[in-house]
C-alpha cells in the first residue's frame, strides 16, 4: 500500500537519505559527478532542505507499506502550482509512483484553485518522457546560471481541468 504524507521537520534526514541515493543514479549519464555532488550539498543536505521548506516548498513522502520510496516539493505561486522536486528511489521506478505523486499533485493544484501545474525538467533526463506522457507540454527552454554550473532545463505545463472529479 502506498500513501502520499506531508513531510515534517523530523523527516528532513529521511529525504535527505534518499535524494543521496537518487541523485547519483538520475543524473550519473547526464551531469559531472562534480555537479551532483555540488547540487546534493546545496539542496539536499539537511540545512538545505530546511532552507527550501522555509522558503515555501512542502515535502511530500511517498511510503510503500511504511518506508520512504521518494518524495515531491510543491510551491503554491500566484497563477500556478510548480512541482520544485519529484523523486523516486531507483528499485521503485516503474511501479507507477511517479504517476502516484503527479497525480497527487494536481489535486493539491485543484485545492488551491490552480490551472497550471508546472515544472522544470533537465533537457537530457529520461523523465522528460514520463512527463509528456502525463500530459505535460513544453513551453520554454532555458538556460539557467547556476553557481559555476548551467541548468539546461524544460519548464513543462500541465493544464489543469478543475471541473472534472477525479
Amino acid at each position: 500500500m502506498i500513501t502520499i504524507e506531508l513531510a515534517e521537520q523530523t523527516d528532513i534526514r529521511s529525504i535527505s537519505n534518499m535524494a543521496h541515493i537518487i541523485w547519483p543514479d538520475a543524473y550519473g549519464e547526464i551531469l559531472s559527478k562534480d555537479q551532483i555532488d555540488f547540487m546534493l550539498e546545496k539542496s539536499y543536505t539537511i540545512e538545505g532542505l530546511a532552507e527550501g521548506m522555509v522558503g515555501g516548498q512542502f515535502f511530500y513522502i511517498l511510503k510503500e507499506d511504511g518506508i520512504g520510496q521518494g518524495f515531491v516539493a510543491l510551491k503554491t505561486l500566484a497563477d500556478k502550482l510548480r512541482i520544485e522536486k519529484l523523486y523516486l528511489m531507483p528499485n521503485v521506478q516503474g511501479k507507477g509512483f511517479g504517476k502516484a505523486l503527479i497525480d497527487f499533485a494536481i489535486e493539491k493544484a485543484k485545492v488551491k484553485g490552480k490551472d497550471i501545474l508546472e515544472l522544470n525538467v533537465n533537457r537530457n533526463n529520461p523523465a522528460y518522457h514520463f512527463y509528456l506522457k502525463q500530459g505535460f507540454q513544453v513551453i520554454e527552454t532555458v538556460d539557467i546560471p547556476y553557481y559555476d554550473y548551467v541548468l539546461n532545463d524544460y519548464v513543462m505545463q500541465l493544464a489543469i481541468d478543475r471541473t472534472a472529479s477525479s
